[in-house]
C-alpha cells in the first residue's frame, strides 16, 4: 500500500513496507545446527526464547524464520542478512552490526537499547512498540522503513539515508540527525524536541506537535534566541 503526501502542489508517494513471506509451519530451532555461525545459511526456522548472546559471526544468512524473546545481547554481525523474518520481543542490546541487512522484516515489541548498526540496509521493515533508546544507525540505508509507537530519544541517524521512511507517535528527543540524506520522510506526532542536526531534515514532511519543537531546534543551530 501507497500513502499520498501533498508537498508543494505535487504528490509523494510513500511507499509501506512489504511484509514478510513465513511459512505457516516451520522447524523448530535445533541449536547443532541453526546457531548463528560463519557463513550459516538458515531457511525456514522458528526459534523461541533463543540465546544468542555474546556471540560473534560473519556471512550470516536467514531466511523466512521467526523469532519470539530471543536474545542476541551483545552479538556481533558483520555482513549478514535477515530476509522474510519476524522479531517478537527480543532483545538486541548492546548488538553490534557492520553491513548487516534487514529485508522484508517486522520486529515487534523488541529492546534495542545501546546497539550499533553500521552502513547497512534496512528495506521493507516494520518497527513496532520498539525501544531504541539510544541506538545508533549511522550511515545506514533505509528504503520502506515504518517506525511506530517506538521510544527513540537519543536515536543517531547520522548520515543515512532515507527513502520512503516514516515515523509515527515515536519520542524522537534529542535525536540526531547530521549529515542524513532524505529522500521522502515523513513524521507524524512524534516528539522532536532538541533534535541535533535539524537542518539535514530538509525535505521531510512533518505532521504534529512535531512541526514547532523542529522550529525551534532549526533556530537554535541559527543563533536565534527568543525571550
Amino acid at each position: 500500500m501507497t500513502q499520498a503526501i501533498r508537498r508543494g502542489g505535487r504528490t509523494t508517494r510513500i511507499k509501506n513496507p512489504t511484509a514478510p513471506k513465513v511459512l505457516a509451519t516451520l522447524r523448530p530451532a535445533d541449536m547443532a545446527r541453526d546457531g548463528l555461525e560463519d557463513d550459516a545459511m538458515i531457511r525456514g526456522v522458528q526459534y523461541e526464547g533463543t540465546p544468542f548472546v555474546a556471540v560473534a559471526a560473519e556471512a550470516v544468512e536467514m531466511e523466512g524464520c521467526t523469532f519470539d524473546s530471543s536474545r542476541f545481547t551483545g552479538t556481533r554481525l558483520i555482513r549478514s542478512q535477515f530476509s522474510d523474518c519476524r522479531f517478537n520481543t527480543c532483545d538486541f542490546a548492546e548488538v553490534g552490526a557492520q553491513d548487516v541487512s534487514l529485508i522484508r522484516c517486522a520486529v515487534n515489541g523488541s529492546r534495542f537499547t545501546g546497539s550499533s548498526w553500521r552502513s547497512g540496509t534496512f528495506r521493507d521493515v516494520h518497527f513496532e512498540n520498539c525501544v531504541i533508546a539510544p541506538g545508533l544507525f549511522r550511515h545506514m540505508k533505509l528504503y520502506a522503513v515504518v517506525f511506530t509507537d517506538c521510544k527513540m530519544a537519543g536515536a543517531d541517524f547520522q548520515g543515512a539515508e532515507m527513502h520512503n521512511v516514516k515515523f509515527e507517535g515515536c519520542d524522537l528527543t534529542e535525536a540526531q540527525w547530521a549529515n542524513c540524506h532524505i529522500g521522502t520522510a515523513r513524521f507524524e506526532n512524534c516528539t522532536l524536541v532538541d533534535v541535533g542536526g535539524s537542518a539535514s531534515l530538509k525535505g521531510a514532511t512533518v505532521q504534529g506537535p512535531g512541526q514547532m519543537e523542529l522550529a525551534l531546534s532549526l533556530a537554535r543551530e541559527a543563533g536565534i534566541l527568543f525571550e
